[in-house]
């Protein structure tokens, strides 16, 4: 029996953190018309990811993964998906020249509009509300008539994608990834930084470099123009279920809904839909590692999720928190590649730093992120394994969510731009000072 035949098998398995949608034949008009609609990317581009990143499995190349915590309806313009992009392709450019590795750029974007929720409802002033799972299950007001499941938004999250991912496209090929163009911003940032002037040294040798590559007559075509992935959660199951096809090339299915996509922390239960449902997809996958993860579950979901091995086909993405990431991933990444498991470990390291500040917002502190990420370096480089690249949240914005940085944000603070739906994003300067870190721990390596 072909794998494809049985897609649906994990409807009759518990699905955890899924909408209690209030009425089951809407839902099914709108996966029906999901299910007619165009892919919003093609096979050929994820099994061209999956080869990127087998090479990072390898360790000949670095993943730089990010964009925001829960994208919005409203969030899907132009100003805002080039700032993004923008951010993104000048982290990468100084982690390419400082690793000496390809960098995969993949952003989490074009469908990261579900959140898991630790609770199923929100209380204020004794009204209790279904909590908001992100715009693609409901809204953010705080009433009944928001906070209500509406399966059209599924159809709307379809769409929103379809822009965000057309705008990407042509940001990535259109002239605007010039590479010489991103060296300009980060000029600007190290310039006009408190934060920035630290990486003068960096900057001037990228600087020369290009002078070099341009003296030399190389101009080669990646000068110009990026590949440029999308990825989300895939957390609401029909959604992603709705827009898995089988590819006509090779007869197999994938979820056109992303050229990758993730399993998170609370919906990676071994005997659950979603590790069934990603068994079954060929896309490549992610699946995020919290500090409760033993060595013996990790290689029950490669047993279930990569049983071929294949290289580039499972990324595990590990969210310990700045405290814990010293003492619990060693083991995990020894005991994984004692097994002779082909897997590309990314660190994300927004997840396992969240508090809340006085104000009542939920922050993070740059400081945290960044020894979260000097540690999972630390254990690699301990282990003679490849820290194979980083995930975060992050926004092209200059908003007031994660405390620190250069422009040093404080905890009073936070209200003047607080504009995240959901957790604390590190804003434009706070990224590239994480870029520049990462960079600086790649060489003193």
């Amino acid at each position: 029996m072909s794998a494809h035949s049985n897609l649906d098998s994990w409807r009759a398995l518990p699905a955890a953190q899924q909408p209690d949608w209030p009425d089951r034949g809407e839902l099914d008009k709108v996966v029906a018309e999901l299910g007619g609609l165009p892919p919003l990317v093609f096979a050929g581009e994820c099994d061209q990811l999956k080869d990127e990143l087998a090479a990072v499995a390898r360790g000949e190349a670095f993943v730089l993964q990010g964009g925001d915590c829960a994208e919005t309806f409203a969030g899907a313009t132009a100003d805002n998906v080039r700032n993004k992009l923008k951010t993104l392709l000048q982290m990468a450019i100084v982690l390419t020249y400082a690793g000496k590795v390809p960098v995969v750029k993949i952003g989490r974007l074009a469908g990261q509009f579900a959140k898991p929720r630790s609770k199923g409802t929100e209380t204020r002033e004794g009204v209790e509300l279904p909590a908001y799972r992100g715009d693609m299950v409901n809204g953010f007001d705080f009433t009944p008539e928001a906070r209500r499941p509406d399966p059209w938004r599924l159809l709307k999250a379809y769409h929103s994608s379809a822009v965000t991912l057309n705008l990407a496209r042509a940001f990535a090929k259109g002239g605007y990834a010039d590479l010489r163009q991103v060296h300009a911003w980060n000029q600007d940032f190290v310039a006009e930084s408190p934060a920035g002037r630290r990486y003068e040294q960096l900057a001037r040798e990228i600087d020369q470099a290009l002078a070099f590559m341009r003296a030399c007559g190389a101009d080669p075509e990646e000068f110009h123009t990026v590949e440029f992935y999308s990825s989300h959660e895939a957390l609401i199951l029909d959604y992603d279920r709705a827009l898995t096809r089988i590819d006509s090339r090779t007869g197999l299915p994938y979820d056109v809904s992303a050229h990758m996509v993730w399993i998170g922390e609370r919906t990676r239960q071994l005997d659950g839909a979603h590790v069934d449902f990603f068994a079954r997809i060929r896309n490549p996958i992610g699946v995020k590692l919290g500090p409760t993860t033993t060595v013996s579950e990790a290689l029950e979901l490669v047993e279930k999720l990569n049983p071929d091995n294949e290289p580039g086909r499972l990324t595990f993405i590990t969210r310990m928190g700045a405290p814990k990431i010293r003492e619990l991933l060693p083991n995990l990444v020894k005991e994984v590649t004692s097994a002779g498991v082909q897997v590309a470990w990314v660190c994300d390291p927004m997840h396992g730093n969240t508090f809340e500040a006085p104000s009542g917002h939920k922050t993070r502190r740059l400081d945290d992120v960044l020894d979260e990420v000097a540690g999972f370096f630390e254990v690699h480089r301990s282990l003679g394994t490849h820290p194979g690249g980083i995930h975060i949240e992050f926004t092209g914005d200059d908003v007031t969510e994660c405390v620190g940085g250069g422009h040093e944000i404080a905890e009073g603070d936070l209200a003047t731009r607080y504009e995240t739906a959901c957790d604390p994003r590190l804003n434009r300067g706070q990224s590239l000072d994480l870029a520049f870190r990462v960079a600086e721990l790649y060489r003193n390596a």
